[in-house]
């Protein structure tokens, strides 16, 4: 009996090793991609708020921050409706798959173009690495709260963030999708408060 519970523990080590390796990667692309390290202003704030301004999406939290949980949220139902008998660490290496994915091709120039020509982010011009890193860790806290959290409460929370951030900066998860993919003049007329 023990040494099965030091086999899992061990599958489980190499689960979250594996895991750390796929966040390694992902600085190792975007930088090799040209993204800048860390924000250009030369220094590392924990949380930066002002959208419209050109250290938005530089530092290690900001108004998207909680986009990111709630694709934590949503990668974590996923996996569990198509392998909840999967372990644990194997689901939340794929979702750090795609939300890496998501973050290079985030700051591709195709997606930089589309966010300065359709959506409010006129000054975009692409997020810094340590910010697409921040951004993957709070879709895993995401991924695990969800793992942890009853269901009701996770849509509770997740709702709860899409409507704050919407009220606050004209701009959430839900509306950040609509605008990227069918941009909508009625929406971008409220977003710049025409």
């Amino acid at each position: 009996m023990e040494a099965d519970s030091q086999k899992l523990s061990r599958k489980e080590r190499r689960g979250y090793l594996a895991a750390a390796g796929i966040i390694l990667s992902i600085a190792i692309i975007l930088l090799a991609m040209g993204r800048e390290p860390i924000c250009k202003c030369g220094y590392v704030k924990l949380w930066h708020g002002v959208v419209m301004s050109s250290e938005n999406s530089q530092h290690l939290s900001d108004w998207y921050t909680p986009s990111h949980i709630i694709h934590g949220f949503l990668f974590y139902g996923l996996f569990w409706l198509v392998g909840k008998n999967w372990p644990f660490t194997l689901r939340l290496c794929l979702a750090l798959m795609i939300e890496g994915a998501w973050e290079i091709f985030e700051n591709t120039d195709f997606i930089i173009n589309r966010y300065r020509e359709a959506t409010i982010s006129l000054d975009y011009y692409g997020d810094s690495v340590i910010n697409s890193l921040s951004d993957v860790i709070a879709m895993a806290v995401g991924f695990y709260a969800a793992s942890r959290l009853p269901v009701w409460l996770t849509i509770i929370l997740a709702l709860a963030m899409e409507l704050v951030v919407g009220a606050v900066i004209h701009d959430n998860l839900a509306l950040n999708i609509i605008m990227l993919i069918y941009p909508l003049d009625a929406i971008k007329a409220w977003q710049v408060g025409s």
